[in-house]
């Protein structure tokens, strides 16, 4: 049997192929969009770089103007609808047959989850109880998943699977409560007539679950056409819509794992009694057994895992990034006076850096001493703490909620420099306390 013929394209791509495989690759990428977005923000080409952002986009009618908003917007409500999309994805997979379906299992790292949610926020707004700036009490609640586990990752088998899986666990649960904190307190002017269509459409997608339709498009259609132009038009946060319309998809497969083993199988037996076309094209009747392995296939797959594997590198590569360079571009010309002229600063760090320390350590150690839940294997107080720092690594969802809770420029740059000082820090401290308290057990 002949291997696959390499083409010259093969070659130029197997890199970027393995470089996207690995799991640190989407923090990386990320790691960069900030810093080139901190670049452009502090260079001569600092004026067209915001100008760029602030250029409105959307459709023309005649004198009619429609979906009207400046493109960083646009990026904040449009293309993190599908980070958003992905993260109501990932919520549902773990709640139906992931690590969050156990209850037992689950209550650790939700209990973890709500502590590092609760303590910053109330340290935050301690700092900040009146005026515009008590509104940032949510930006230091959230964990950034992509560089936490990529500083995780980095530290390879000095750490054991556990904490591995109890961050991931504990960094949904987080994503969830910063969705609900964004639609309970970060939405505005509420048309109602437009939220309810939303929700409508969101209804729809639910009895086309019911009913077993598993077209992607039937979802996407009401979704993105329906459901996210409602929620957009409505006031509340668009990207509540995309969990929504996450939550909707079917996560059942068509057919059973055993049924589709003996159709392909059958498909096989069939491919090979065909006798071969002349050439590097297939007969018709080689194309109808490809095309039935491919429905089986489809239909052994989940909905809800087929468009999370085809979504994922998109959002990661494209989405993530391009979020970082709308964003992350913070004027450094700010003087100290000014930059602590508020303590939104001073909140949202200390509330990443100590609060995400104390609330997750705080609320784990107290569950398992009152034997309401245990340490997973191979974790304990010394290297929870270490994972507790790298959790405060907040950094995309708490940049995005400091988008919704200011108009200020002046606090969102305080806010911005305080959650990269506290999440450069917090992954630097993470990473050095987990490597040597690994070293350190291995003395003992």
């Amino acid at each position: 049997m002949k291997e696959k013929v390499k083409k010259p394209i093969d070659v130029l791509t197997r890199p970027l192929q393995r470089f996207k495989k690995h799991e640190h690759s989407g923090g990386i990428v990320l790691g960069l969009s900030v810093v080139l977005a901190l670049i452009l923000a502090n260079s001569s080409w600092s004026d067209n770089y915001f100008q760029l952002l602030h250029n409105e986009v959307g459709f023309q009618f005649n004198d009619i103007s429609f979906l009207k908003y400046n493109l960083q917007l646009w990026v904040n409500d449009g293309l993190m609808a599908m980070f958003f999309f992905v993260v109501g994805l990932e919520l549902k997979r773990e709640f139906v047959a992931g690590e969050l379906a156990n209850p037992k299992k689950a209550l650790l790292p939700i209990g973890a989850a709500i502590g590092g949610m609760l303590v910053p926020a109330l340290i935050y707004f301690s700092l900040n109880p009146t005026g515009e700036a008590s509104a940032g009490w949510g930006i230091p609640m959230a964990t950034d998943i992509a560089f936490a586990l990529a500083v995780m990752h980095l530290l390879g088998k000095r750490v054991p699977p556990s904490l591995k899986v109890f961050l991931m666990a504990l960094a949904i649960i987080d994503d969830l409560g910063a969705v609900l904190v964004i639609a309970l307190f970060y939405s505005s002017d509420i048309v109602v007539q437009n939220l309810l269509i939303g929700l409508g459409f969101v209804v729809l997608m639910i009895l086309g679950n019911k009913m077993g339709i598993r077209n992607i498009w039937f979802y996407a259609i009401l979704g993105i056409g329906g459901a996210w132009v409602a929620f957009l038009l409505s006031g509340v946060n668009a990207t509540i819509a995309a969990v929504l319309a996450a939550f909707t998809i079917p996560a059942d497969v068509g057919i059973k794992e055993n049924i589709y083993i003996e159709r392909v199988k059958q498909s096989i037996n069939k491919f090979s009694t065909i006798a071969p076309k002349e050439g590097p094209t297939l007969s018709t009747e080689q194309l109808d057994v490809l095309e039935t392995v491919k429905k089986d296939t489809n239909s052994a797959i989940p909905p809800l895992q087929r468009l999370e594997y085809a979504i994922q590198p998109f959002v990661t590569f494209f989405v993530l990034p391009v979020f970082a360079l709308a964003n992350a571009g913070v004027s450094l010309s700010i003087d100290v006076q000014e930059l602590f002229s508020s303590n939104v600063l001073l909140g949202v760090g200390l509330g990443l850096l100590i609060g995400k320390v104390i609330g997750i350590v705080g609320f784990t150690y107290l569950l398992v001493k009152l034997k309401i839940a245990a340490y997973p294997s191979g974790m304990n107080l010394k290297n929870l703490i270490g994972t507790s720092f790298l959790a405060s690594i907040g950094f995309t969802m708490s940049i995005f909620i400091t988008s919704l809770a200011f108009t200020s420029e002046i606090y969102i740059t305080q806010a911005k420099i305080g959650i990269f000082s506290a999440s450069i820090l917090g992954g630097i401290i993470g990473y050095f306390f987990l490597r040597f308290v690994n070293r350190s057990a291995l003395k003992l």
